[in-house]
This record gives structure tokens, sequence and C-alpha cells, in this order.
């Protein structure tokens, strides 16, 4: 994500987000079947981490977590977590083959541009070691606009999100959606995908 506007805004509401996200990702079950899938002891990279919430979740359950952020003040809040490696880092500065054993993009790459996705994608395929998990959550839509805070976000259908993983490499095997409230007070359809590398 390179957008600055966003950047800053996720800058500014750190502690914020913190406090939102806390609970909910607790209580995940979405995060829960992505840790039970992949093997004891196994690396995972969380990538647009946050607080590093999730994180620390993946890391008392015994994976080597490897977490990432383009957000200086997210990565300080992620790096106070026992086990968490964190960094900050791009989606695009993602690279190498056959990393983790599960990469858990979970509402992160929805801030990507659209036409930046099937590049993203591949790379995190090929950092997926042969038989790892994917997981992805995006909102539903079909446009790219600003929340009422003025995040950016590309909004995507099921299908075309299914199609880019598919071109990327993944095979899809669950859905869930759902509907909740973001930080910027508004509430939005979102889907997540399971997908195997």
């Amino acid at each position: 994500m390179s957008d600055p506007e966003t950047l800053a805004i996720y800058a500014a509401k750190t502690e914020e987000y913190a406090n939102i996200t806390n609970g909910p990702a607790a209580r995940d079950p979405v995060l829960a079947t992505f840790i039970a899938a992949l093997p004891s002891g196994g690396s995972a990279l969380d990538l647009g981490c946050g607080p590093g919430i999730s994180a620390a979740i993946m890391a008392k359950a015994g994976l080597e977590v490897h977490a990432v952020d383009a957000v200086p003040e997210m990565i300080a809040l992620a790096a106070q977590e026992q086990g968490v490696r964190a960094e900050v880092k791009t989606f695009d500065e993602i690279a190498g083959t056959d990393i983790y054993d599960g990469i858990w993009a979970n509402f992160s790459l929805l801030h990507a541009e659209r036409d930046a996705l099937p590049r993203i994608l591949k790379s995190l395929h090929m950092a997926l070691r042969t038989g790892g998990r994917f997981h992805i959550a995006m909102k539903l839509g079909e446009d790219t606009k600003r929340d009422t805070i003025g995040r950016r976000y590309t909004y995507v259908s099921e299908h075309e999100l299914r199609g880019l993983l598919g071109d990327a490499g993944f095979t899809v095997t669950n859905s869930v959606t759902g509907r909740d409230k973001g930080l910027d007070g508004t509430y939005a359809d979102w889907i997540a995908l399971a997908a195997d590398g």
C-alpha cells in the first residue's frame, strides 16, 4: 500500500484501531481455522498486520510469525507481542519462494490498487510453500473509493476475487461472508476466502 493519505490515517489512529480489533480477533473462528490448518510450529506471514493482534494469537498457538505493515506506528505495537517478528514492509516488498506455511491477508490487500493485485497475489503464491494455506478478506463491492475518514479501498466481487486467486495459482477451498462496522463507524459487507497454494 502506497497511498499516503491511507497510511497517515492508520498512523494517527493506531491506538484506536488496536482497541476496536482486539476483541473480535480473539474470537475469530476464521483465524482459528487458519491456525489449525498449519503444521505445528509452522511459519506464518501476517500481511498488513496492523497492531499485531492476530499475529500474537498465531504466536501463542506455536507458530513462527513474521508480521509486516507499511505503518511504523502499527509495527511498533506488533513488535511488543511475544514471539512476533515485526517489520515495516509494503505489499510489494514480499519476495522469495517457499517461505511460509500460511499467509494471513486479513482486510489488508483491500488497500492495494486494483491493477497491483495480480502481481501481489502471484508474489504471495510464490512465497507460500506447496500445500500452504492462504487467507484473504476483502470488502465487497465493485469500485475504488475512499471511506468516510479518507482511507482508499479497492472493493471486489466474489467472482472477481476468486478469479484473481485462480490466476495467481491458488485453489479456493472455503468462503465466509459477513457484515461488520469498521474504524470509520460504518457497516460494510465482506468476504473471506481460504485457498491452498
